[in-house]
């Protein structure tokens, strides 16, 4: 009886040695990526009991399954697609500790979201699938004022974010419900899109907002590449939805047309904060939001009259 209850207790042992022996080999491959001080934390996080977050039992998190279909589809690597999904959740779970250090460290917003997006899993989840940022057509696509300005920039031709391989992927999961937590992930994704440009870039602009990724990410990192290489140029595109839900173009004399191009962030934005103080409708509720935006930006900038 004796002999059977050791069996029964080797054959049990076995698979959880198995098992820590692959989290120990997992976990010594992090470390080499992200640092000592963030695999540190992992596992105190284990041993406490605190990882809700889902980054040490990775295949428990609901989008594991939606995911594995997504990169399938996508034509990423299973082995690169694992390796980034644990990347990507303890990424979710250190970023936490990094937003409270931005806080207690610094009351510059600027230098808050340079300690935010330090996050060592998210930085090397972007260098592990740099290759699918690549784009589809000739030209890369940037875009502001609503997802529906990211999916008119695509049927133009242009190639966002959202629909490279990756993109595309991360674009329809839901990691974390917190902002705060997986924002940080998509500024280093951005950034590291935006860095591979080598050619024309067109910039959609549905609504003007100097807080966003767009303005206080993604053209400063363009103008950085465009001094490396001047086939680099930002033509912009200032955009207006129509009541019927159709998204047109705002022209120089303020008319809607198919395609209007500008060579500099003002002209487009001046051009669009005319349209709206002259032709908006107020029951338009398809351009509701971005009026209402534009409107507030104003107001805080002192035009008492918004648009």
């Amino acid at each position: 009886m004796r002999e059977t209850r050791r069996t029964a207790e080797r054959q049990t042992a076995a698979p959880a040695a198995a098992e820590r022996g692959a989290r120990l080999t997992g976990l010594a491959a992090l470390q080499r990526r992200v640092g000592n001080a963030a695999v540190t934390r992992q596992v105190q996080r284990q041993k406490g009991g605190l990882d809700e977050h889902y980054a040490t039992r990775p295949t428990e998190h609901p989008e594991w399954g939606p995911y594995q279909e997504l990169t399938k589809a996508a034509g990423i690597p299973q082995p690169q697609a694992d390796a980034a999904w644990q990347l990507l959740l303890g990424g979710v779970d250190s970023q936490g500790t990094l937003n409270d250090e931005a806080m207690a460290k610094t009351s510059d917003r600027q230098e808050q979201r340079e300690l935010r997006a330090s996050n060592s899993w998210y930085q090397e989840f972007v260098k592990l699938v740099a290759e699918h940022l690549e784009i589809e057509t000739p030209t890369m696509a940037l875009w502001a004022g609503g997802i529906e300005t990211s999916d008119y920039a695509y049927r133009k031709g242009h190639t966002p974010l959202g629909r490279t391989r990756i993109g595309s992927v991360l674009n329809v999961l839901e990691l974390h419900p917190d902002w705060k937590l997986t924002g940080p992930m998509w500024s280093v994704l951005s950034k590291a899109f935006v860095s591979r440009a080598t050619g024309p870039v067109h910039i959609f602009v549905r609504a003007y907002a100097p807080e966003s990724i767009l303005i206080r990410l993604e053209v400063p990192e363009l103008r950085l590449v465009q001094r490396l290489n001047p086939d680099v140029k930002l033509i912009w595109h200032p955009v207006y939805t129509a009541p019927g839900g159709q998204m047109r173009e705002i022209s120089k004399d303020c008319r809607l047309v198919d395609n209007a191009e500008y060579d500099g962030r003002d002209k487009c934005v001046s051009a669009l904060i005319q349209y709206l103080r002259m032709f908006h409708d107020d029951g338009n509720t398809e351009a509701a939001p971005a009026h209402q935006s534009m409107e507030r930006l104003l107001v805080a900038n002192g035009h008492k009259d918004g648009v």
